[in-house]
């Protein structure tokens, strides 16, 4: 036969199936490059309105001024007369301390919330209550009944992280399957064990996030502390410097609220990337 025979189709030919991309959460994507990309344009923006004198230096200073008030806090030479490392211990032993009390009385009392009905009937209601109050409402109460010391000061920001991370706590423990609870049980579980091994794993990444908003709850609430007889802390310090209007030196101390926090948020997704590796999946 010649080069011109017609060709012959194969029938019942499988199809050619294209390769498909592996299945991914949405937004699950990296976002650090948008996220430097955002920070360095709200930092040109900054830059741009004070050298053109579209803002004047009292209500926004330029970045050159926060970073010579930084120099001078971080060398005592502010207001008060105590150095920027000072302030932020004090602030940070603050924040913190009370953090650390509110992670080992509201989780438990969060699961507990969640797995007892008698102590979701008592717990619910007080913290409920005092849940949507602005703690300026309460602050008043608390520094008659405790006095103007460093009591009164852990305790308002305690109480500002106490609610969220019961909230979160109590919301976690509906995440626990009713296979899983079931599987435990089957096995022989104690009501204990039930708890630690499957309620209190299922329930971590709703604590993990109760942790991360309770953080910032404490840190927007530093400042309403700080303002009971406080002479040091970052919160102290910037409400000292309004009273002289250092525009400078407030702005300075609430980057440096805003960094902690945001340092402080970043080491608690990584201990949740470590510690909860099942979360979404």
């Amino acid at each position: 036969m010649g080069s011109d025979a017609p060709a012959v189709s194969v029938p019942n030919a499988p199809p050619v199936l294209r390769a498909v991309e592996p299945f991914r959460l949405p937004g699950s994507a990296p976002s650090r490059a948008i996220s430097a990309g955002c920070v360095t344009t709200l930092v040109l923006l900054w830059w741009l309105a004070t050298c053109q004198g579209w803002v004047a230096p009292l209500f926004l200073p330029a970045p050159d001024a926060v970073l010579r008030a930084l120099s001078d806090g971080w060398q005592g030479n502010i207001q008060g007369g105590e150095p920027l490392w000072v302030h932020l211990q004090w602030s940070a032993m603050r924040v913190f301390g009370a953090f650390a009390l509110a992670v080992v009385t509201a989780v438990p009392v969060g699961i507990a919330m969640g797995v007892s009905h008698v102590a979701r009937g008592l717990c619910d209601p007080p913290i409920e209550f005092y849940r949507p109050l602005p703690p300026l409402a309460y602050l008043p109460l608390i520094v008659i009944w405790f006095g103007i010391d460093e009591t009164a000061k852990i305790l308002l920001i305690y109480l500002a992280c106490f609610a969220p991370m019961a909230l979160a706590a109590k919301a976690g423990v509906r995440s626990a399957s009713v296979e899983q609870i079931n599987a435990a049980l089957s096995l022989g579980a104690t009501r204990w064990q039930l708890v630690w091994h499957v309620i209190v794993p299922a329930a971590l990444p709703e604590i993990m996030v109760g942790l991360r908003i309770a953080i910032g709850f404490g840190w927007t609430t530093l400042v309403a502390a700080e303002m009971v007889a406080a002479t040091v802390g970052l919160g102290q310090m910037v409400l000292n410097a309004s009273n002289f209007l250092r525009t400078d030196v407030v702005v300075m101390g609430i980057l440096v609220i805003g960094l902690m926090a945001w340092g402080f948020d970043w080491w608690m997704r990584w201990l949740e990337q470590r510690f909860v590796p099942w979360k979404g999946r």
